[in-house]
């Protein structure tokens, strides 16, 4: 595929491919209407060749090229590939679409200090596991890391002491930035400000801009409410001390903290799966060993 691209990035070459899908032409011929030299034609017409693009054969005193679809089906279907991956219904890209609508609209909003103040966002879920599971995954370092950051992010340090004025350290990657090279994606800090646990949460978390600044305070209270199947979380944000340059910040809240409770809610079936998996093994083994000491 590598030699197929090379040999059709050149005009040149490209204007010879396109001569000879109309029919299979000779190398003076083909010069004429490429208006090349000879020499110069003859030399595009093998890299074609190598490639796979186009065969020839000699007949009296010319050599005749011809060209051949089955690679540029290949290269056809392979691009359509990608343009059906790229396009694919609430993709990657559709979220960075949306994305990058919201940005320029808060971007035209963000005019002064406090412009976002008094915005707030609500989130539902109802997850699978108690309310004490469902806490120990907003509370403890170890579980959080594993959803808390929207797509494509990894957490990188966190810190999170479930109390009363207990601290919070959220600081992200790209998920693909493996050795840290990459610039942090984002760094936030915050207090605990309620801690109840399996009932109700609530923190002040604040990004902080490129200078260390904060680009606005997160009012976030998150309630636990038990249920037959679960837990049901409801969470309420609330926006203060919104900064001009916070714009880019306040524009990912939803559809980062709504990736983020989707990734909280497969990481609790996945749990819970696995742990029921592990008691029906145990159940089976009891069975088994039960049986051979008869």
């Amino acid at each position: 595929m590598d030699a197929l691209l090379s040999a059709l990035a050149d005009p040149a070459r490209w204007r010879l491919v396109s001569l000879l899908a109309e029919r299979p032409r000779s190398v003076g011929v083909l010069a004429q209407l490429a208006e090349a030299r000879q020499p110069q034609t003859t030399k595009h017409l093998q890299v074609l060749e190598r490639a796979g693009v186009v065969t020839s054969e000699r007949t009296g005193q010319r050599r005749i090229y011809a060209l051949r679809s089955a690679g540029l089906r290949d290269l056809a279907a392979a691009l359509n590939l990608l343009a059906d991956t790229a396009d694919q219904e609430g993709g990657p890209r559709a979220t960075y679409e949306r994305y990058g609508a919201g940005l320029r609209a808060e971007r035209l909003a963000a005019r002064e200090p406090g412009w976002a103040d008094g915005r707030r966002f609500r989130f539902r879920r109802s997850l699978a596991g108690s309310p004490d599971l469902v806490w120990r995954h907003l509370t403890e370092a170890g579980l959080l890391a594993r959803w808390w950051t929207p797509d494509d992010l990894r957490v990188s340090e966190l810190v999170f002491d479930a109390r009363p004025g207990g601290r919070i350290v959220h600081e992200y990657r790209d998920a693909e930035d493996a050795d840290g090279s990459d610039p942090v994606a984002g760094r936030a800090e915050g207090v605990v400000d309620d801690a109840r646990p399996g009932e109700h949460l609530a923190y002040r978390l604040s990004p902080l801009l490129p200078d260390g600044g904060l680009a606005f305070t997160a009012h976030v209270d998150l309630g636990l409410t038990p249920t037959g199947t679960g837990t049901d979380l409801d969470v309420h944000w609330r926006i203060t001390d919104s900064t001009v340059d916070s714009a880019d910040f306040v524009a990912g809240i939803e559809i980062g903290f709504g990736q983020s409770l989707d990734k909280l809610e497969a990481a609790l079936a996945e749990d819970l799966h696995d742990s029921r998996t592990t008691e029906g093994t145990h159940t089976r083994n009891d069975g088994i060993d039960s049986r051979s000491t008869k």
